[in-house]
């Protein structure tokens, strides 16, 4: 059940006529007062052919005219209204029923809280099966006017209450963290427009799209602008930047201006401060014994940025927290600026990830952007990159960004954020058929050149004393004998296959994956493009950094024990 309260003003008289007239689109049936604040005596044009609209908005805004007539300030802005919307699967609810539940709801919200006699007037009308409006004015009978502060989470909390009650779909609760949902208005405007979204959508997404191209705030309004976005920016007289506003061509008004809408009314998380502490953050201090590998494109260098991240859902510090909430944020960028740069027949499903994930990027956990600088430093590499990846690079990337995903879900279910921890799994979804897109031709093409059968049996018992646990789900997967071939030629350039299952292993938990020869293939691919380790000095590299304590921090992966040394291979 959704109740969306919607200030709408002084005209009483005339929400009442699209209340109780046919609609928009003649939708409305049967108009009629299911309950009021005093039913007894309470006109009901609905049923009763005498009454009027104006004899109705009169009775609901005689508060209001006592108190105009006795202090100097009118008030204007006293008309209170709330549909109140049941599930398209919920049965539908009697009249009587939909009494109780408005009598609930104008009680949470602090229009007319239970016992109180002077409470504000207000009405409950009925015009189709699954929802009602609730219509109030905002003036007590003692003159006063209603405490409203934070009246929509004590609403929202009521519903969830009224879900449980009625046995009606169970929604979650509201945690301030969403966009505000498109009114009717702006739909039936883009509607009669023929745009696909009304403007604050599209705003959205155009300011997502460029936020992987910028570093500060100003970087990000000029792109705006060269992007056709109309900006409006808010300075201090010293030219400081305070704040900024955009708005679509077209978009215009009764009086034919532009409308222009403030970052945080399009979303919470795109307000310039939130922006500014995203776009501007300093790096950390980078570990002077940091493994150094060869050179890499863009798209490795994001690979490796995921490679740190790591399951993380126990109990945690606020610190921790903060730190993880900043690497969930940095990655919506990252899937971003994948969308944009790959190729155009791998785009449609990122983009999808992108749109999805971008609730879970907000939570009521406040970020420490500064810890993931390196994230932002790949998306924003990968957007202004102009050369695209290779199959092997995408489907290593795509791979990373679906497991990052994937632990970013299960932190927000962790942590109880309902609504982030959907939004990443939806994420997930479309991550997943990118990744097996990507990993379409590589994985033809490795198939086609599989080692010889006593190669493969060599390296069967490479899997099965590497990863014993998922040996037998690896051999039976059908894209084993691709994974054969990159471990045969991994072996070529000097690697250990047994010791490259186990660090793609622990990168990547086996249990959960649907095709574990799959994840390994992208995982060892990427591994092995790196010359092989030098033993004694990665054994020194670590003793160091666990001496100063590095890479001890939430969602950060720790770099992966050396595993014990196995026999010697026979030759082939």
């Amino acid at each position: 059940m959704i109740a969306a309260i919607k200030p709408t003003g002084s005209n009483t008289r005339g929400l009442l006529a699209y209340l109780y007239g046919p609609g928009r689109h003649d939708e409305h049936l049967d108009p009629h007062l299911v309950t009021g604040f005093a039913m007894l005596g309470m006109p009901d044009p609905g049923r009763d052919e005498n009454a009027t609209l104006t004899e109705l908005g009169r009775h609901l805004d005689e508060p209001v005219r006592l108190r105009n007539s006795e202090f100097g300030k009118p008030v204007t802005d006293h008309v209170w209204h709330c549909p109140v919307r049941a599930a398209p699967e919920d049965r539908h609810l009697s009249d009587t029923e939909w009494t109780d539940i408005a009598q609930r709801i104008v009680s949470a919200a602090g229009i007319a809280p239970d016992g109180d006699d002077l409470a504000c007037r207000w009405i409950a009308v009925r015009h189709a099966d699954d929802h009602i409006h609730i219509l109030a004015t905002t003036v007590r009978e003692d003159g006063r006017r209603p405490k409203l502060h934070d009246s929509g989470i004590r609403v929202g909390d009521e519903c969830r209450r009224i879900e449980k009650d009625y046995g009606l779909r169970r929604l979650k609760r509201g945690d301030r963290t969403a966009e505000r949902r498109p009114t009717q208005a702006e739909m039936h405007k883009a509607e009669r427009l023929g745009w696909e979204q009304t403007s604050r959508q599209w705003l959205q997404d155009r300011i997502r799209a460029a936020i992987p191209h910028a570093t500060s705030a100003e970087e990000l309004l000029a792109y705006l602008e060269a992007d056709d976005i109309l900006v409006k920016p808010r300075r201090s007289p010293s030219g400081d930047l305070l704040g900024y506003a955009v708005g679509r061509p077209g978009d215009l008004n009764k009086d034919g201006e532009l409308i222009y809408h403030p970052g945080g009314k399009i979303a919470p998380d795109l307000t310039l401060p939130k922006l500014k502490a995203r776009l501007e953050s300093s790096a950390p201090e980078e570990h002077s014994t940091a493994r150094r590998n060869r050179p890499t494109t863009p798209w490795h260098q994001a690979t490796e940025a995921l490679d740190t991240l790591r399951p993380e859902t126990a109990i945690t510090s606020a610190d921790e927290d903060a730190r993880t909430q900043a690497h969930i944020s940095a990655l919506g960028e990252l899937i971003e600026a994948t969308a944009q740069a790959a190729p155009a027949d791998h785009r449609a499903q990122l983009r999808a990830a992108s749109a999805a994930y971008a609730r879970a990027q907000r939570s009521q956990v406040r970020a420490e952007d500064r810890a993931a600088h390196a994230l932002r430093t790949a998306a924003r590499d990968i957007a202004h990159t102009a050369t695209g990846p290779d199959g092997s690079a995408l489907a290593a990337l795509t791979a990373a960004l679906l497991w990052a995903a994937i632990l970013a879900a299960r932190w927000h279910e962790a942590k109880g954020h309902a609504h982030q921890a959907d939004a990443a799994r939806q994420a997930v979804q479309h991550l997943q058929s990118a990744a097996d897109a990507a990993l379409a031709s590589t994985l033809t093409a490795l198939e086609a050149r599989r080692p010889g059968e006593g190669t493969r049996r060599t390296l069967a018992n490479d899997v099965r004393a590497a990863v014993p646990e998922h040996a037998e789900r690896i051999l039976t997967d059908p894209g084993w004998p691709a994974l054969a071939t990159v471990l045969a030629d991994a072996e070529a350039s000097g690697h250990k296959p047994h010791q490259l299952l186990q660090e793609a292993a622990a990168q990547r938990e086996l249990t959960t994956a649907r095709q574990p020869a799959r994840v390994l293939i992208t995982r060892i691919q990427h591994t092995a493009r790196n010359p092989a380790p030098n033993r004694r000095a990665e054994a020194a590299r670590l003793r160091s950094a666990a001496a100063r304590g590095v890479g001890q921090q939430p969602f950060v992966a720790h770099p992966p024990t050396t595993p014990a040394r196995m026999p010697n291979r026979p030759r082939r």
